[in-house]
């Protein structure tokens, strides 16, 4: 039995998620954010050093990092389902968005993140301080950053109907976490019609909607 160190509102709800579509028994053991840090509690820490999440244990084996697990679900149990034929364009499609979604989607996600909190958890004499540095960063910055990246991603859902390729498959798992992360906190949807018409059909997914029941609620963190 699959066993996943799930943290809620995190990147382990698309572990659950490729766990429901390759349609294999598992176990979720969770663990809850700290209601003011929203930092990881300690007991992770005895699970993997950085007391991150998502990490599985399936019997003796253990990984962590969202894109190391579903390379080994996809090798161990996928069949060559949820995945483009190696060798292929839509196989080289499927690598580079599997890992663009972490290697180079998320760093301006959490900078958005970093930078939006920082004022409030700033002393409050150097709240207005902080605020106009954060700002800063932001609006010139971050935010550019973002919209680049955002622009990226709708042109190349107009080149093919998945991040993936012409099927759905684990790139599109990979790369639900920062279109809806974008989605919920750095860009209006109403600019970018292909990857609102994303969001609703991996949403519509029966999978997808399992994974939530078993992950509990998600706030795209």
């Amino acid at each position: 039995m699959i066993v996943v160190h799930h943290l809620n509102d995190s990147r382990s709800q698309r572990v659950l998620w490729l766990l429901e579509e390759l349609g294999l028994p598992y176990e979720v053991k969770r663990y809850q954010r700290d209601a003011k840090t929203m930092l990881a509690p300690a007991e992770l820490r005895a699970i993997h050093p950085l007391g991150k999440s998502p990490v599985i244990d399936d019997g003796d084996v253990r990984v962590a990092e969202t894109g190391a697990i579903v390379d080994y679900l996809i090798e161990t149990y996928g069949q060559g389902r949820l995945r483009a034929a190696p060798g292929t364009e839509d196989g080289r499609r499927y690598t580079y968005w599997l890992h663009y979604a972490e290697g180079s989607a998320m760093p301006p996600l959490l900078l958005k993140l970093v930078f939006s909190q920082l004022p409030r958890r700033a002393p409050a004499l150097l709240r207005p301080l902080v605020k106009g540095i954060a700002n800063k960063a932001l609006t010139g910055f971050v935010d550019p950053q973002l919209r680049t990246h955002a622009a990226f991603w709708e042109g190349e859902l107009g080149r093919a109907p998945w991040f993936g390729g012409q099927a759905f498959g684990a790139a599109d798992i990979m790369m639900s976490f920062p279109v809806e992360a974008a989605a919920s906190r750095a860009i209006a949807l109403v600019d970018y019609p292909r990857l609102a018409a994303f969001l609703k059909a991996i949403r519509a997914r029966p999978a997808y909607q399992r994974a939530l029941e078993r992950g509990g609620p998600y706030a795209y963190a």
